[in-house]
């Protein structure tokens, strides 16, 4: 496309691209001047031209269609001369344009980058393309840190964590929290097995109706059985289970039911996970 239809192009061209349909922008005019070899055979053509009848569109059609190449325009006018040479023509023909004027292409433009990516995700679909594929084009994205991050890489690791046995008063597993600057404390037995988990919500919720609680074991108020996820899951899974669960602590395990780590929905803010 040439002016704003090649924008439009570029926008397509991009999208089409992430959602892993490879596309370039071929600009008219340094098409003639060896551009063109960006065309192969069994490549698709979208020329876009609000007309039809663009100068510079028309003067490119004859050197294109050397190529064993399928050409869709999209454009305003079925009859005109782009639309007759292409193999598919998709109208994007709008009675008047957004501009008071009727003269800036707006209206003209959105049609044309609604079509395009409804195409795109067309596409998409009949490639099979998933979260696991849109992720891995998108590592800097919050969506692919999410998708292609293991647990182990965005927990607090073991030395982190807040980890106490069973026969802990209360007052000394507030001590250990406050030490490691955490929001939970886990509960092992002598295994080192995970037993449960006891909350800065729960000691609220406690200290409310018990003013000695500092005293109280442990094993008398923590969760038992808490929500866990393991080490090599992806991070996503972590997203998935802070908010079905509506907790703000999540322990990660390994393959023995052993805490190895602590994910606290914080972490997940400050990794831009969140």
């Amino acid at each position: 496309g040439v002016g704003k239809s090649g924008h439009i192009g570029a926008k397509i061209a991009s999208t089409l691209t992430s959602t892993g349909s490879p596309a370039v922008v071929l600009d008219s005019s340094n098409a003639l001047h060896g551009d063109l070899g960006m065309l192969a055979d069994g490549d698709v053509v979208l020329a876009l031209s609000a007309s039809g009848e663009t100068e510079e569109m028309l003067r490119i059609l004859p050197a294109i269609t050397r190529f064993q190449v399928r050409i869709i325009a999209i454009c305003g006018d079925p009859k005109s001369t782009l639309a007759q040479n292409a193999h598919v023509c998709l109208d994007v023909n709008v009675e008047q344009e957004a501009c008071p004027l009727n003269l800036a292409p707006t209206s003209s433009t959105t049609v044309m980058l609604a079509l395009g990516d409804a195409l795109a995700m067309v596409l998409l679909e009949a490639r099979g393309f998933n979260k696991e594929d849109f992720a891995k084009f998108h590592p800097g994205g919050m969506i692919g840190r999410s998708m292609l991050m293991r647990v182990h890489q965005v927990m607090r690791p073991r030395g982190a964590m807040a980890i106490v046995a069973t026969d802990t008063p209360i007052r000394d597993v507030l001590r250990a929290m406050t030490g490691v600057r955490a929001g939970a404390a886990v509960v092992t037995g002598e295994d080192n097995q995970l037993l449960g988990i006891f909350t800065h919500g729960d000691f609220v919720r406690h200290f409310q109706s018990d003013s000695r609680i500092g005293e109280r074991l442990v094993a008398d108020l923590m969760t038992l059985n808490p929500v866990t996820v393991h080490r090599e899951k992806l991070a996503v899974e972590v997203l998935n289970l802070l908010e079905r669960h509506r907790i703000d602590d999540l322990v990660v395990i390994d393959d023995d039911n052993v805490p190895v780590g602590m994910v606290d929905s914080q972490d997940l803010t400050r990794l831009k996970l969140l």
